[in-house]
Protein backbone atom coordinates (compact mmCIF):
# COMPACT_ATOMS: atom_id res chain seq x y z
CA UNK A 1 0.00 0.00 0.00
CA UNK A 2 1.19 3.68 -1.18
CA UNK A 3 2.00 5.71 2.10
CA UNK A 4 -0.77 9.14 1.96
CA UNK A 5 0.72 12.60 2.85
CA UNK A 6 -1.63 14.17 5.22
CA UNK A 7 -1.51 17.41 7.24
CA UNK A 8 -1.51 15.91 10.91
CA UNK A 9 -3.08 17.54 13.54
CA UNK A 10 -3.13 17.35 17.35
CA UNK A 11 -6.25 16.91 18.55
CA UNK A 12 -6.91 17.49 22.70
CA UNK A 13 -9.05 14.70 24.34
CA UNK A 14 -12.27 16.85 24.46
CA UNK A 15 -15.73 15.13 23.64
CA UNK A 16 -15.53 17.57 20.06
CA UNK A 17 -11.94 15.93 19.57
CA UNK A 18 -12.99 12.13 20.31
CA UNK A 19 -16.41 12.45 18.30
CA UNK A 20 -13.70 14.24 15.32
CA UNK A 21 -11.59 11.10 15.10
CA UNK A 22 -13.88 9.18 15.43
CA UNK A 23 -15.29 10.07 12.28
CA UNK A 24 -12.06 9.45 11.02
CA UNK A 25 -11.76 6.05 12.59
CA UNK A 26 -15.32 5.25 10.84
CA UNK A 27 -14.27 7.18 7.22
CA UNK A 28 -11.74 4.13 7.69
CA UNK A 29 -8.59 5.88 7.95
CA UNK A 30 -6.41 5.78 11.33
CA UNK A 31 -5.59 8.19 14.53
CA UNK A 32 -2.69 8.52 17.04
CA UNK A 33 -4.27 7.81 20.71
CA UNK A 34 -3.37 8.00 24.08
CA UNK A 35 -3.09 4.75 26.21
CA UNK A 36 -2.23 4.77 29.80
CA UNK A 37 1.01 1.98 28.30
CA UNK A 38 1.97 3.79 25.64
CA UNK A 39 0.76 5.82 22.53
CA UNK A 40 -1.16 3.64 19.61
CA UNK A 41 -1.50 3.79 16.30
CA UNK A 42 -5.94 3.37 16.35
CA UNK A 43 -8.17 2.01 12.83
CA UNK A 44 -11.33 0.10 12.58
CA UNK A 45 -9.96 -3.64 13.54
CA UNK A 46 -11.62 -5.08 10.58
CA UNK A 47 -11.73 -2.93 8.05
CA UNK A 48 -8.45 -4.52 6.37
CA UNK A 49 -7.96 -1.18 4.50
CA UNK A 50 -7.21 0.42 7.45
CA UNK A 51 -5.65 -1.72 9.09
CA UNK A 52 -2.96 -2.11 6.27
CA UNK A 53 -2.41 1.71 6.75
CA UNK A 54 -1.44 1.10 9.98
CA UNK A 55 1.45 -1.42 8.54
CA UNK A 56 2.24 1.28 5.83
CA UNK A 57 2.69 4.20 8.31
CA UNK A 58 5.00 2.54 10.69
CA UNK A 59 7.07 0.77 8.50
CA UNK A 60 5.55 -2.89 9.99
CA UNK A 61 6.56 -6.21 8.74
CA UNK A 62 2.93 -8.30 7.84
CA UNK A 63 3.58 -11.00 9.78
CA UNK A 64 3.61 -9.29 13.35
CA UNK A 65 0.35 -8.99 14.66
CA UNK A 66 -1.95 -6.20 16.44
CA UNK A 67 -3.36 -5.73 19.46
CA UNK A 68 -7.00 -5.53 19.78
CA UNK A 69 -8.52 -3.23 21.82
CA UNK A 70 -12.63 -2.90 23.41
CA UNK A 71 -14.05 -0.75 25.55
CA UNK A 72 -16.50 -3.27 27.19
CA UNK A 73 -17.22 -6.76 27.64
CA UNK A 74 -19.85 -6.85 24.88
CA UNK A 75 -17.11 -6.34 22.17
CA UNK A 76 -15.22 -9.17 23.58
CA UNK A 77 -16.55 -11.86 21.17
CA UNK A 78 -16.35 -9.34 18.05
CA UNK A 79 -12.65 -10.15 17.84
CA UNK A 80 -12.53 -13.42 19.40
CA UNK A 81 -14.36 -16.91 19.29
CA UNK A 82 -13.89 -18.39 23.11
CA UNK A 83 -13.38 -16.67 26.39
CA UNK A 84 -11.82 -19.93 28.75
CA UNK A 85 -12.30 -19.60 32.38
CA UNK A 86 -8.76 -18.36 33.18
CA UNK A 87 -9.09 -15.59 30.92
CA UNK A 88 -12.34 -14.39 32.32
CA UNK A 89 -10.59 -14.56 35.45
CA UNK A 90 -7.86 -12.21 34.41
CA UNK A 91 -10.82 -10.05 32.63
CA UNK A 92 -12.47 -9.61 35.84
CA UNK A 93 -9.10 -8.97 37.76
CA UNK A 94 -7.17 -6.90 35.47
CA UNK A 95 -9.55 -4.90 33.07
CA UNK A 96 -9.39 -2.20 32.08
CA UNK A 97 -6.35 -2.28 32.14
CA UNK A 98 -2.58 -3.16 30.36
CA UNK A 99 -3.07 -6.70 30.04
CA UNK A 100 -3.73 -8.55 26.31
CA UNK A 101 -5.20 -12.15 26.15
CA UNK A 102 -3.52 -14.50 22.76
CA UNK A 103 -7.20 -16.20 22.08
CA UNK A 104 -8.59 -17.96 18.85
CA UNK A 105 -9.98 -15.15 16.89
CA UNK A 106 -13.39 -14.61 15.45
CA UNK A 107 -14.35 -15.48 11.86
CA UNK A 108 -15.05 -12.15 11.09
CA UNK A 109 -11.97 -10.67 12.34
CA UNK A 110 -9.50 -10.38 9.26
CA UNK A 111 -5.98 -12.30 9.19
CA UNK A 112 -4.21 -8.96 8.07
CA UNK A 113 -4.94 -8.02 11.66
CA UNK A 114 -4.22 -10.94 13.22
CA UNK A 115 -1.03 -11.30 11.18
CA UNK A 116 -1.97 -14.12 9.77
CA UNK A 117 -2.53 -16.10 13.05
CA UNK A 118 -5.61 -18.17 14.30
CA UNK A 119 -5.43 -15.90 17.31
CA UNK A 120 -5.67 -12.64 18.46
CA UNK A 121 -4.37 -10.21 20.97
CA UNK A 122 -7.08 -8.04 22.56
CA UNK A 123 -7.16 -6.08 25.73
CA UNK A 124 -9.38 -3.41 27.29
CA UNK A 125 -7.57 0.41 27.86
CA UNK A 126 -8.33 2.32 31.06
CA UNK A 127 -7.47 5.54 29.72
CA UNK A 128 -10.38 7.68 29.34
CA UNK A 129 -9.71 9.09 25.85
CA UNK A 130 -8.89 5.41 24.44
CA UNK A 131 -11.98 4.07 25.78
CA UNK A 132 -14.36 7.01 24.65
CA UNK A 133 -12.81 6.94 21.18
CA UNK A 134 -13.86 3.23 21.13
CA UNK A 135 -17.60 3.92 21.91
CA UNK A 136 -17.46 6.67 19.75
CA UNK A 137 -16.05 4.78 16.94
CA UNK A 138 -18.51 1.70 17.88
CA UNK A 139 -15.62 -1.00 16.79
CA UNK A 140 -12.68 -2.77 18.07
CA UNK A 141 -10.05 -0.51 17.45
CA UNK A 142 -6.63 -2.62 15.84
CA UNK A 143 -3.85 -0.38 17.56
CA UNK A 144 -0.63 -1.23 17.82
CA UNK A 145 2.26 1.71 19.60
CA UNK A 146 2.23 4.68 17.29
CA UNK A 147 6.02 4.77 16.33
CA UNK A 148 8.07 3.78 13.43
CA UNK A 149 8.88 0.14 13.31
CA UNK A 150 11.88 -0.52 15.28
CA UNK A 151 12.52 2.74 17.27
CA UNK A 152 11.28 3.79 20.72
CA UNK A 153 7.48 3.59 21.71
CA UNK A 154 5.65 7.08 22.13
CA UNK A 155 5.05 7.87 25.58
CA UNK A 156 3.33 11.43 24.61
CA UNK A 157 1.92 12.88 21.71
CA UNK A 158 4.91 14.94 20.80
CA UNK A 159 7.04 11.74 20.39
CA UNK A 160 3.85 10.65 18.03
CA UNK A 161 4.30 13.90 16.44
CA UNK A 162 7.75 13.13 15.75
CA UNK A 163 7.46 9.63 14.20
CA UNK A 164 4.30 10.42 12.44
CA UNK A 165 3.91 13.71 10.86
CA UNK A 166 2.23 13.38 7.42
CA UNK A 167 1.72 9.88 7.77
CA UNK A 168 -1.26 9.92 9.70
CA UNK A 169 -4.43 12.30 9.89
CA UNK A 170 -4.96 13.19 13.41
CA UNK A 171 -3.29 12.54 16.95
CA UNK A 172 -5.45 12.99 20.25
CA UNK A 173 -3.27 14.31 23.13
CA UNK A 174 -3.80 12.85 26.34
CA UNK A 175 -0.94 13.37 28.44
CA UNK A 176 1.65 11.40 29.50
CA UNK A 177 0.92 7.74 29.39
CA UNK A 178 1.04 6.40 33.15
CA UNK A 179 2.60 2.73 32.52
CA UNK A 180 5.26 3.85 30.13
CA UNK A 181 5.89 0.48 28.73
CA UNK A 182 3.43 -1.58 26.21
CA UNK A 183 0.70 -4.27 28.14
CA UNK A 184 1.88 -7.53 29.74
CA UNK A 185 0.58 -10.22 26.66
CA UNK A 186 -0.24 -13.84 27.94
CA UNK A 187 -1.42 -16.70 26.44
CA UNK A 188 -3.07 -20.10 28.58
CA UNK A 189 -1.55 -23.47 28.40
CA UNK A 190 -3.40 -25.92 30.66
CA UNK A 191 -4.60 -23.65 33.29
CA UNK A 192 -1.60 -21.23 33.10
CA UNK A 193 -0.47 -18.12 31.82
CA UNK A 194 2.68 -18.03 29.57
CA UNK A 195 4.00 -14.25 29.25
CA UNK A 196 4.94 -13.53 26.14
CA UNK A 197 5.49 -9.91 26.69
CA UNK A 198 5.78 -8.31 30.04
CA UNK A 199 4.60 -5.05 31.25
CA UNK A 200 3.21 -3.49 34.15
CA UNK A 201 0.73 -6.81 34.84
CA UNK A 202 3.96 -8.62 36.76
CA UNK A 203 4.09 -12.38 36.67
CA UNK A 204 4.09 -12.12 40.61
CA UNK A 205 0.40 -10.47 40.17
CA UNK A 206 -0.96 -13.18 37.68
CA UNK A 207 0.45 -15.54 39.74
CA UNK A 208 -1.96 -14.26 42.55
CA UNK A 209 -5.00 -14.44 40.06
CA UNK A 210 -3.89 -18.01 38.43
CA UNK A 211 -1.70 -19.82 40.67
CA UNK A 212 0.88 -20.57 38.07
CA UNK A 213 2.60 -19.33 35.70
CA UNK A 214 5.17 -19.67 32.98
CA UNK A 215 7.68 -16.93 31.37
CA UNK A 216 8.19 -17.44 27.31
CA UNK A 217 12.17 -17.68 26.74
CA UNK A 218 11.35 -15.14 23.86
CA UNK A 219 10.80 -12.67 27.32
CA UNK A 220 14.53 -12.48 27.43
CA UNK A 221 16.29 -14.21 24.58
CA UNK A 222 15.86 -13.41 20.68
CA UNK A 223 13.40 -15.27 18.66
CA UNK A 224 13.79 -16.66 15.29
CA UNK A 225 12.59 -14.29 13.00
CA UNK A 226 11.63 -16.68 10.33
CA UNK A 227 9.00 -18.54 13.30
CA UNK A 228 5.53 -16.78 13.88
CA UNK A 229 5.30 -14.78 16.81
CA UNK A 230 2.09 -14.57 18.89
CA UNK A 231 2.65 -11.61 20.53
CA UNK A 232 3.74 -8.26 19.11
CA UNK A 233 7.11 -7.72 20.63
CA UNK A 234 8.56 -10.97 20.35
CA UNK A 235 10.78 -10.76 16.82
CA UNK A 236 12.41 -8.40 15.18
CA UNK A 237 14.69 -5.19 16.39
CA UNK A 238 12.60 -3.18 18.96
CA UNK A 239 12.92 -0.19 21.00
CA UNK A 240 15.84 1.04 19.66
CA UNK A 241 17.44 4.94 19.15
CA UNK A 242 19.99 5.24 16.48
CA UNK A 243 22.70 5.08 19.04
CA UNK A 244 24.59 1.59 20.00
CA UNK A 245 22.72 0.47 23.25
CA UNK A 246 24.38 -1.85 25.44
CA UNK A 247 23.11 -2.83 28.76
CA UNK A 248 26.17 -3.49 31.48
CA UNK A 249 24.71 -6.07 34.11
CA UNK A 250 27.43 -4.98 37.07
CA UNK A 251 27.35 -3.09 40.60
CA UNK A 252 27.14 0.55 40.70
CA UNK A 253 30.55 0.78 41.43
CA UNK A 254 31.85 -2.17 38.16
CA UNK A 255 29.55 0.17 36.25
CA UNK A 256 31.18 3.99 36.85
CA UNK A 257 34.58 1.86 35.95
CA UNK A 258 33.16 0.43 33.05
CA UNK A 259 31.84 3.65 31.58
CA UNK A 260 35.29 5.64 32.56
CA UNK A 261 36.73 3.41 30.21
CA UNK A 262 34.37 4.43 27.52
CA UNK A 263 34.13 8.05 27.63
CA UNK A 264 31.77 9.78 25.36
CA UNK A 265 29.20 7.17 25.97
CA UNK A 266 26.01 8.22 27.37
CA UNK A 267 24.96 6.44 30.68
CA UNK A 268 21.10 5.50 31.10
CA UNK A 269 21.39 4.74 35.32
CA UNK A 270 18.96 4.22 38.24
CA UNK A 271 20.26 7.57 39.82
CA UNK A 272 22.72 10.27 39.19
CA UNK A 273 25.80 8.90 41.70
CA UNK A 274 25.88 5.68 39.28
CA UNK A 275 27.63 7.93 36.43
CA UNK A 276 31.25 8.57 36.56
CA UNK A 277 32.13 12.36 37.42
CA UNK A 278 32.09 14.10 34.18
CA UNK A 279 29.75 11.72 31.91
CA UNK A 280 26.75 12.16 30.13
CA UNK A 281 23.76 10.39 31.83
CA UNK A 282 20.02 10.32 31.73
CA UNK A 283 18.57 9.33 34.87
CA UNK A 284 15.70 6.84 34.49
CA UNK A 285 14.80 6.04 38.70
CA UNK A 286 15.29 3.24 41.28
CA UNK A 287 11.90 1.55 41.14
CA UNK A 288 10.71 -0.62 38.58
CA UNK A 289 8.09 1.37 37.85
CA UNK A 290 10.07 4.68 37.33
CA UNK A 291 11.99 3.03 35.18
CA UNK A 292 9.26 1.76 32.86
CA UNK A 293 7.57 5.17 32.84
CA UNK A 294 10.72 7.28 31.76
CA UNK A 295 12.21 4.37 29.53
CA UNK A 296 11.14 5.50 25.93
CA UNK A 297 11.28 8.90 26.96
CA UNK A 298 15.16 8.45 27.32
CA UNK A 299 15.79 6.00 24.57
CA UNK A 300 13.99 9.61 22.48
CA UNK A 301 16.40 11.52 24.59
CA UNK A 302 19.88 9.59 23.86
CA UNK A 303 18.74 10.60 20.42
CA UNK A 304 18.33 14.27 20.53
CA UNK A 305 21.52 14.45 22.39
CA UNK A 306 23.32 13.02 19.14
CA UNK A 307 24.48 9.87 21.32
CA UNK A 308 26.76 7.35 19.35
CA UNK A 309 26.67 4.93 22.18
CA UNK A 310 24.53 4.14 25.06
CA UNK A 311 25.67 2.25 28.15
CA UNK A 312 22.58 0.95 29.93
CA UNK A 313 22.93 -0.44 33.64
CA UNK A 314 20.74 -4.10 33.85
CA UNK A 315 17.57 -3.51 35.74
CA UNK A 316 16.53 -6.36 37.95
CA UNK A 317 14.58 -9.19 35.80
CA UNK A 318 11.62 -9.07 38.04
CA UNK A 319 8.44 -7.33 38.58
CA UNK A 320 7.91 -4.37 36.60
CA UNK A 321 11.92 -4.61 36.37
CA UNK A 322 11.35 -7.84 34.08
CA UNK A 323 9.58 -5.01 31.37
CA UNK A 324 12.19 -3.04 31.75
CA UNK A 325 14.70 -5.44 30.88
CA UNK A 326 12.48 -7.11 27.84
CA UNK A 327 12.43 -3.44 26.76
CA UNK A 328 16.29 -2.46 26.52
CA UNK A 329 17.38 -5.77 25.84
CA UNK A 330 15.57 -5.52 22.60
CA UNK A 331 16.86 -1.94 21.83
CA UNK A 332 20.32 -3.72 22.59
CA UNK A 333 19.57 -5.81 19.75
CA UNK A 334 20.94 -8.07 22.94
CA UNK A 335 23.89 -7.49 23.49
CA UNK A 336 24.59 -7.28 27.16
CA UNK A 337 27.58 -7.47 29.29
CA UNK A 338 27.85 -8.85 32.49
CA UNK A 339 30.68 -7.91 34.69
Amino acid sequence: MNLMSYQTKILDDSPSSIKQAAEIIRAGDIVGIPTETVYGLAADAFNENAVRKIFAAKGRPADNPLIVHISRMDMFFRAAKELPEEALRCAERFWPGPLTMVLPKSEALPYVTSGGLQTVGIRMPSHPAARALIEQADTPLAAPSANLSGKPSPTSAAHVFEDMNGRIPAIIDGGECRAGVESTVICFENGAARILRPGRVTAEMLRSALGRVIIDDGVLHAVDDSAPAASPGMKYKHYSPKAEVYVINSTAERFREYAKEHTGALCLVFEPSDAPDGAEFICIGKSGEEQANRLFAALREADERGAKTVLARCPQKSGVGLAVYNRLIRAAAFREITL
